[in-house]
């Protein structure tokens, strides 16, 4: 198991805590990172685009003139695609765009994410996350003292200070360990999570 520090907020050390190798410490498998970021931004498209087709749109009953003798091309119908107000061919329709991945993809998929950014030593473990109240400021001067900018932090409860705080900052994003995704995991540049968030994962990923 690799031991990392914990810190406060003040970040002075104040323990270490081993992580499961399992977890934190795995083999990187870029290709299922991909796949889960492609499941989870396919989840998200509202499939809602659409297009009439000739049968669709308005007009265009009648002949738009005799089969033979005009000189012209023969033509059914003038609401066909090659008109102008005509039908779209193969335009979109509404669909679901999401598909099927194993739970076990999913799982080692973020269990990879995890360990990217500990390898990568972008993550930083928190004993707690405490502010006296609601305050931008003093979330942002935490975040300057450890040098983090663009930066996920996983906590382990609800912590309406800390979330709040955090929400005016367009770099920074704060979700609770039960919300940990792959594609929030590789988007932020940085990992800051709680010694509480950290038991949470490794409960639920080592199941």
């Amino acid at each position: 198991m690799a031991t990392v520090p914990v810190y406060d907020i003040e970040k002075n050390k104040v323990s270490d805590i081993e992580l499961s190798d399992g977890i934190f410490n795995t083999e990187v498998k870029e290709y299922l990172i991909h796949e889960m970021v492609r499941y989870q931004r396919a989840a998200r498209r509202q499939g809602t685009a659409k297009t009439k087709g000739r049968s669709e749109v308005r007009g265009g009953g009648k002949k738009p003139y005799r089969q033979k003798g005009t000189g012209n091309a023969r033509q059914g119908c003038i609401r066909a695609p090659h008109y102008v107000g005509g039908g779209t061919a193969f335009g979109p329709t509404p669909r679901d765009y999401r598909f099927k991945l194993n739970r076990k993809v999913k799982k080692a998929a973020v269990c990879s994410a995890l360990s990217a950014r500990f390898k990568e030593s972008r993550m930083t473990v928190l004993d707690q996350i405490n502010l006296d109240k609601i305050s931008t400021k003093a979330f942002a001067d935490v975040l300057k003292r450890f040098e983090v900018e663009n930066v996920l932090i996983l906590i382990d409860e609800a912590n309406p200070a800390v979330e709040l705080s955090a929400r005016n900052i367009p770099s920074v994003k704060v979700l609770r360990a039960e919300g940990v995704n792959v594609y929030d995991l590789m988007k932020y540049h940085s990992l800051v999570l709680t010694q509480g968030a950290v038991s949470q994962l490794e409960g639920a990923l080592e199941k």
